[in-house]
């Protein structure tokens, strides 16, 4: 055995046994994959109340992977020794840990997820023990002030953790302190201010401190403290800031940042909070002691300032609020495989404030610099890389604020040529002419060396043959002396393997009939010829494309139909053209060894696409100046162009007169006539050829015409009714449109008819739609001449035809006289009377009737009414036998007249057959 084969047999021996050593890094095919754990339930940071009934915390831990992953834990660094029946149990994953305590249980816990593959670290989880103690049992001193000064009131809370919510209570629980302007408690000492006291400041005074824990509550109270007033007149005196915010708040980005300013002063100063370098967002402006940005961001840093101000003077105080960040990943660590032997890069990055720091763990260990590892902050680089690199790596930021894992698996593979998942095709067809490319793509590690040979023929690259550096064959020009057996074959340090395709040289294909460039129009149909011929071997398949996208021609309802009368016919037919049916069309025959194609240009000629840039100037108050751009002509020139607009009231697109009135297709600009003042309007323009209208234009930006004196009369004039001595006068508002510009109304002008002399009224409001005038001189039933004009500030409008209006009626003066009443049934009499001459208070409308039974008053009467000017009338429903009372009035639009006297009437007794029982209220029967 020669000393280079001993050297590759040694090496052989000990990779084999390496890859022994190591089964998880390299598998044959079908067997099951292995990875390493990847974490899916993590611990989370707790708060333990010291004096919780809870019995025991879990921390919780799961990782998935395969095989299996066991688990280990560490506290504060250290491997925590997890021995059947002690405190600390291991469930699963998770951490149980059986009643904590703060001395033996407070501190940082991570787990540890491991299997063959290698080992992971989980985020650091801090476990905490919350705490409040009880106040001093010792008496307070009492406090004492002058009345009208300030006060501060300490808490001096009890230790505790974390922090604490306070409130005071004066005297008595559940009286507590009202947050307003003059008292103020800091939730940052627990202190109570008092800004001004008064008399009703008096009294005993008692802490109330509160702790939130994740799952419990608890509150105590502080012994009370008397608050003693010494008697005086008020002083007044300038602010002074005695709750004021540190000079310098750190906070997390996303935290809620709270700043507190309370002055004392006479009288209770006024708070105001801005931003010194920068504005203050509407959303935290207040008057408020407390500034609250509920979730500070980068752009909230800066400093701030409070100022107390008073009648007196004023006191500031300013402080920086200053944002940081926990670490968050720019980039992180994927899984990789590589080969033994080759390099590779790793990469990971993070932001924060301040910057985090970078370090790498290798199965859960502190990764540096070695031989063959370079560790440079965020960057792992390897050189050469071996089987012992295989395992979990984890790229670890950090600051202050928190730290953050990313973790992902190396798995460096050493194997031999392998071609059962990827061998050399077995028949490779190819087209004579053509060119064919066969790949060689065996599995190994490191990369093989790759040779190829025909038949007992190495073959080295020439003019038609070339072998690519990662192994394929590819043959030019290919002609039947190229058929026959290719091997690939492949070695490397770990071993080498061969495959075998047969190369089938055949017929090749080509375009017989060509497509033809074609020019319809909008709507046509066009058949697109294609014809080819192939090698009768194989199968021949027709694709076509339309500007280099797949043309779909079995879509439902689509505009493609494809022909199928015999496998070398290829014809595409397009179906009621679109305009984006024109462009480049690509014909492909296509067999599984070769292809060939040809291109047609096909043009659709439609109506215009849609103008664009509508832009309006020049406005007046009819009329308006519109330019445009030119859309596409779709191929057809533009001829005319087509004006619309439209106002909110009608929301609907109305052509409008133009000049010049026809506008010609050349035209970017023409005036609009007729348009409404003081109207707002959208314009949209048309464009329009020989093969018809095209798609509008967007509409313009909303414009409003220049104001103008109405154009238009009020309509509708009538009137009538009211109380003596007034004339209403009612007419129809004018609608918007029509009003022509702001500062609406109506000019009214009435006399009485027969008059020279012209009053006139003044009702301003667009809505405004009757006039009230009142003079003791107007007799009832007056006729006036009325008529009505609209005004605006820029004049008054035309004047509406006169109208004849009455003034208010009164009632009748006048009795109807000789009235006769006579019963003509058991429950009906009639009822006669003279008319009443008409009088000057109104129009007569009618008679009222008024009936009631002897013994009755008349105020319980019944009332039946005429519809008209008769003189007669059946009253029904009344009662048998019975004497009814009777009077009969005139009435009209204004009331009833005087009674007539009364007379009496009585029904006739009833028939025994007809009687009853009780009868209905009276009716009238005319």
């Amino acid at each position: 055995m020669g000393p280079l084969l001993r050297r590759k047999s040694h090496l052989l021996l000990l990779v084999a046994v390496v890859l022994v050593s190591c089964p998880a890094q390299s598998s044959a095919p079908g067997s099951p994959a292995t990875f390493g754990p990847v974490f899916e339930d993590q611990p989370l940071s707790l708060l333990f109340p010291e004096e919780s009934t809870e019995e025991k915390v879990t921390l919780a831990c799961r990782a998935r992977a395969s095989p299996p992953a066991t688990y280990r834990w560490k506290m504060n660094g250290t491997e925590m020794k997890l021995e059947p029946g002690s405190r600390h149990q291991l469930v699963g994953g998770n951490l149980v840990i059986m009643n904590p305590t703060k001395a033996q249980d407070a501190g940082v816990y991570q787990c540890l997820a491991s299997n063959p593959v290698g080992t992971v670290v989980s985020r650091e989880a801090v476990l905490r023990f919350g705490f409040l103690q009880e106040f001093s049992k010792e008496e307070r001193d009492p406090v004492k002030t002058h009345e009208g000064w300030g006060v501060m009131l300490p808490c001096n809370p009890p230790a505790h953790y974390p922090g604490l919510s306070y409130r005071w209570l004066l005297n008595e629980f559940p009286n507590f302190i009202p947050t307003d302007g003059r008292h103020f408690v800091s939730q940052t000492t627990g202190n109570l201010y008092i800004a001004r006291t008064n008399a009703s400041d008096l009294g005993n005074y008692s802490c109330l401190a509160t702790s939130h824990m994740d799952f419990s509550t608890k509150s105590v109270f502080s012994k009370f403290a008397q608050l003693n007033l010494a008697a005086e007149d008020p002083r007044l005196f300038a602010p002074s800031i005695k709750a004021r915010f540190p000079a310098e708040t750190y906070a997390l980005v996303g935290q809620q940042v709270t700043l507190e300013c309370f002055a004392f002063g006479n009288p209770v100063p006024r708070i105001k909070w801005r931003k010194v370098d920068g504005s203050l967002s509407p959303q935290w402006a207040t008057a408020e002691p407390t500034l609250q940005i509920p979730s500070v961001s980068f752009e909230d840093e800066g400093t701030y300032e409070c100022e107390a101000e008073n009648s007196k003077g004023r006191d500031s105080v300013q402080g920086r609020i200053i944002v940081q960040a926990q670490p968050e990943w720019l980039k992180v660590i994927s899984d990789m495989e590589a080969d033994i032997g080759s390099s590779l890069r790793w990469g990971c990055a993070a932001a924060g404030k301040p910057r985090p720091t970078v370090r790498w763990l290798r199965n859960g260990e502190p990764l540096t610099s070695q031989s063959r590892v370079e560790v440079l902050a965020g960057d792992l680089r390897f050189s050469k890389l071996s089987l012992e690199d295989s395992g979990m790596y984890q790229c670890v930021a950090e600051n202050k604020h928190g730290t953050i894992y990313a973790s992902a698996e190396l798995a460096v593979q050493a194997l031999a040529p392998d071609f059962r998942l990827n061998p050399v095709r077995r028949l490779i067809p190819a087209a004579r002419g053509g060119e064919v490319i066969i790949p060689c793509q065996p599995r190994s590690a490191p990369k093989a060396v790759v040779l190829w040979s025909k038949g007992t023929e190495i073959l080295v690259n020439s003019s038609r043959v070339t072998v690519t550096p990662d192994g394929t064959l590819i043959i030019r020009n290919i002609s039947r002396s190229d058929e026959g057996k290719y091997t690939c074959f492949a070695e490397n340090f770990m071993g080498k393997a061969n495959s075998t395709g047969i190369l089938s040289v055949r017929d090749a294909t080509k375009i017989t009939l060509a497509p033809s460039s074609a020019d319809i129009n909008l709507g046509d149909n066009l058949t697109l010829q294609c014809h080819a011929s192939h090698d009768p071997t194989m199968d021949l398949t027709f694709t076509w494309t339309l500007d280099d996208f797949p043309i779909d021609s079995d879509k439902p309802g689509g505009h493609y139909r494809r022909a199928s009368v015999k496998e070398t016919v290829g014809d595409l037919t397009i179906l009621n053209a679109q305009l984006r049916h024109g462009g480049k069309y690509t014909c492909m025959a296509q067999t599984v060894v070769d292809s060939a194609s040809k291109e047609a240009t096909v043009l659709v000629r439609g109506p215009p696409g849609p103008p664009g840039g509508v832009v309006v100037r020049d406005i007046g108050d009819t009329t308006v100046q519109l330019s445009w751009s030119r859309g596409f002509d779709n191929h057809s020139p533009i001829a005319k162009y087509t004006l619309q607009a439209r106002t909110p009231s009608s929301g609907k697109w109305k052509q409008v007169r133009t000049n010049p009135a026809n506008i010609e297709g050349n035209a970017e600009t023409a005036q609009v006539l007729g348009l409404t003042p003081w109207m707002d309007y959208e314009f949209r323009v048309i464009a329009s050829n020989i093969l018809g209208t095209g798609e509008p234009s967007g509409p313009s930006s909303k414009i409003r015409t220049k104001e103008a004196a109405p154009s238009v009369a009020p309509s509708g004039l009538s009137g009538g009714g009211g109380a003596p001595g007034e004339l209403i006068v009612n007419w129809t508002p004018v609608s918007r449109e029509y009003q022509n510009g702001d500062g609406f109304g109506y000019l009214l002008s009435f006399r009485r008819q027969g008059s020279t002399h012209w009053q006139t009224a003044r009702v301003p409001g667009a809505d405004a739609q009757y006039f009230v005038y009142s003079n003791d001189s107007v007799r009832p039933y007056t006729p006036f001449e009325v008529k009505i004009r609209s005004y605006n500030r820029r004049g008054s409008g035309p004047e509406s035809l006169t109208a004849l209006v009455y003034s208010a009626e009164e009632e009748p003066r006048v009795a109807p006289t000789k009235v006769w009443a006579k019963g003509v049934s058991s429950s009906e009499m009639n009822v006669t009377w003279d008319s009443v001459q008409q009088d000057m208070n109104g129009i007569l409308l009618g008679y009222e009737i008024r009936y009631w039974k002897a013994g009755d008053k008349e105020a319980a009467a019944d009332r039946v009414r005429t519809a008209g000017l008769d003189t007669s009338a059946r009253v029904t429903d009344l009662h048998p036998n019975t004497k009814y009372h009777v009077t009969v009035r005139a009435y009209n639009r204004a009331g009833t007249g005087p009674a007539s006297p009364s007379t009496s009437a009585t029904t006739m007794k009833p028939r025994e057959w007809a009687w009853g029982g009780d009868v209905p209220l009276g009716s009238l029967f005319l």
